[in-house]
């Protein structure tokens, strides 16, 4: 039997990538199921997807306190409780920061960081009584700085390390605090990134094709939320990169250079 048959889960952003992925994932569980996203015609399709599931889907931009708070009081209004929280909800970026407006800086910020505190502290009382688990989808980006990727990086070194303090505070709790920090995985994110005007640039630079896919993702996710392990970082590429970053930072900025740049220009 399923340890999460009858339990509470609320993933934020579920209507594309690793969040939808973990949504049918825990309903195959047998989990109640709560999500968000922006766009209602995306939920619409997911619910549509699994009639009859326990699958609530509510309309909310997480970088906003008051949407992230009616969320959450919705979700307890329906299920009653919270023993899971994953915060998925997340944007990218591609700009070099000389080029980049500020205010696109701050729109990955206030996705990526504020909607995972925002949910967090609404969600806590509720999590804290049922001993449950608070989870962060963070990156690699939050353990080594990518170029063209600054505010996102920031975003992600920004969720670590809160998750990290959060993580310290509860540790008497019975509360498990875990980020998991996929490498490059298949999803809309890159899609959605955001140019240096703070547009969606609507195209992915990089070769889907060969990157761990977001349901194996998810399995991962859930394999490791049962475990209430503490973090995970995913694909060889990602856990190479921490290694190499920890131990060889310097031999690391040349190799992440190479990566992301051609002739001088960004070209991923």
């Amino acid at each position: 039997m399923s340890q999460f048959l009858n339990k509470v889960v609320v993933v934020t952003g579920g209507s594309d990538g690793i969040g939808k992925a973990l949504v049918e994932a825990f309903l195959t569980l047998g989990a109640k199921v709560a999500t968000c996203g922006r766009n209602y015609d995306k939920l619409y399709q997911l619910q549509s997807a699994h009639p009859g599931a326990p699958l609530l889907i509510h309309t909310a931009d997480v970088s906003k306190e008051q949407d992230c708070r009616q969320f959450i009081d919705v979700t307890i209004r329906s299920f009653g409780t919270i023993d899971i929280l994953i915060n998925n909800a997340g944007i990218s970026m591609r700009s070099l920061f000389e080029e980049v407006e500020l205010d696109t800086l701050r729109k990955v910020m206030d996705i990526n960081f504020w909607g995972t505190v925002y949910c967090t502290k609404f969600a806590l009382p509720h999590i804290l009584k049922n001993r449950g688990s608070i989870v962060g989808i963070s990156s690699i980006a939050g353990y080594r700085g990518l170029p063209g990727r600054s505010g996102y990086s920031a975003s992600k070194f920004a969720v670590n390390g809160w998750m990290e303090a959060l993580r310290t505070e509860l540790l008497e709790s019975g509360t498990n605090v875990l980020w998991v920090c996929p490498g490059f995985t298949t999803s809309n994110i890159r899609n959605a990134a955001l140019n240096k005007a703070g547009q969606s640039q609507g195209e992915s630079p990089m070769d889907e094709g060969k990157m761990m896919s977001s349901e194996e993702c998810a399995i991962h996710i859930i394999k490791a939320i049962e475990k209430r392990k503490r973090t995970i970082v995913l694909t060889f590429t990602g856990k190479r990169t921490v290694f190499m970053n920890r131990f060889f930072p310097s031999l690391a900025d040349k190799l992440v250079r190479k990566f992301f740049f051609k002739n001088g220009q960004l070209v991923k």
